[in-house]
């Protein structure tokens, strides 16, 4: 493995051509990526190119048997216009642990936290600076490998490719709790950030849009019976003044915006527990006034709080209050990722 870094900086920048006040989600990108290849049974030199389509062979085996996974970060500024990245290291071993689980070759940290820092500091300037605004990052490999042959592929491509964003969710979102399709089964990928993943979810996901809904509320692949995510995050569940969220395993990814919650609300002193949960006890703690609270914990959106959500073909709608766990665990967060507050886990990491 070579640890230095090649640099191809582009000719000229389009960010004269982007409405910083006006960003969507993950759609415009930034001016340069990061490229690096896996061949002859190691890494080699990562290249920070100008953003642009990567040519593939048909016989690519990413098209044919889906070794792909991915991560989801961001960037910030603070209000001094230094950029920081948040628990970095916690997406890097992250990324292994799936590539592990797909036979992908792991990437080193040198080139994971090197070409990442220096990436960033190539497109600095694209780092938004407007309240609610970040830098998406998403790091990902695949198979680039050649062959029809049902068999991991012998050469990888792990790539970072950036994009200023705004809000990911604008509001709260209505969910429908399924009753039929599994995101994930024991023993199988659901703990990995595998692109097939997200691919299978998209159909009962677009059901419950088509029947008036946002999202979808996954359960267990065996009964239904338990509470596992919201849509692509993982979930809590406040009932009376507890925060309740599910136990990771094979089935539910280890969410690093999941695990920053559970420490945050130890801060505040919310009652947290990890433990599963059933439909029924939710549809009665509905029922009986007790259910506050539900949202969605990821990268993306940090939280995302959920209005109402249907089950059997009835629609439970979820209280307003005036100070929900839900706004007070994102306050907390984004302020340690913005650099606004103390952030007494050391999970900033300045670039």
């Amino acid at each position: 493995m070579k640890s230095n870094i090649e640099i191809q900086r582009i000719e000229k920048s389009k960010i004269d051509s982007v409405d910083f006040n006006n960003l969507p989600f993950g759609s415009v990108y930034s001016d340069h990526m990061l490229e690096c290849t896996y061949t002859n049974g190691a890494w080699q030199t990562p290249v920070i190119k100008p953003y642009a389509p990567i040519s593939l062979d048909p016989s690519a085996k990413i098209f044919h048997y889906g070794q792909s996974i991915f991560e989801g970060m961001k960037a910030y500024k603070d209000k001094d216009g230094k950029s920081l990245l948040f628990r970095p290291l916690e997406n890097w071993k992250r990324l292994n642990k799936s590539a592990k689980r797909l036979v992908i070759p792991e990437i080193p940290e040198e080139i994971f936290m090197n070409g990442l820092t220096k990436l960033l500091e190539v497109d600095a300037n694209w780092i938004p600076t407007n309240d609610g605004s970040s830098l998406y990052i998403r790091p990902f490999m695949f198979a680039s490998g050649l062959g029809f042959h049902a068999s991991p592929a012998n050469e990888y491509k792990f790539v970072i490719c950036t994009a200023p964003s705004g809000a990911y969710f604008a509001g709260k979102v209505k969910v429908l709790i399924e009753e039929k399709y599994a995101r994930a089964a024991n023993g199988g990928v659901g703990f990995a950030k595998a692109g097939g993943n997200y691919a299978a979810q998209f159909y009962p996901t677009q059901l419950a849009i088509e029947k008036g809904y946002n999202q979808v509320i996954w359960t267990d692949d065996n009964s239904h019976e338990y509470i596992e995510e919201a849509g692509a995050m993982n979930i809590f569940i406040r009932i009376n003044d507890t925060l309740i969220t599910s136990p990771t395993s094979d089935r539910i990814l280890d969410g690093i915006t999941r695990r920053s919650v559970l420490q945050i609300a130890e801060d505040l002193n919310i009652d947290v527990e990890v433990r599963k949960i059933t439909v029924s006890e939710v549809i009665a703690a509905a029922q009986s006034g007790s259910l506050k609270e539900m949202f969605g914990a990821g990268t993306a959106a940090v939280i995302s709080p959920i209005a109402g959500f249907g089950y059997k073909d009835t629609d439970y709608d979820l209280p307003e209050l005036s100070e929900p766990f839900a706004q007070k665990l994102k306050k907390a967060i984004t302020d340690i990722q913005t650099n606004k507050a103390e952030d007494p886990h050391g999970w900033r990491v300045f670039i």
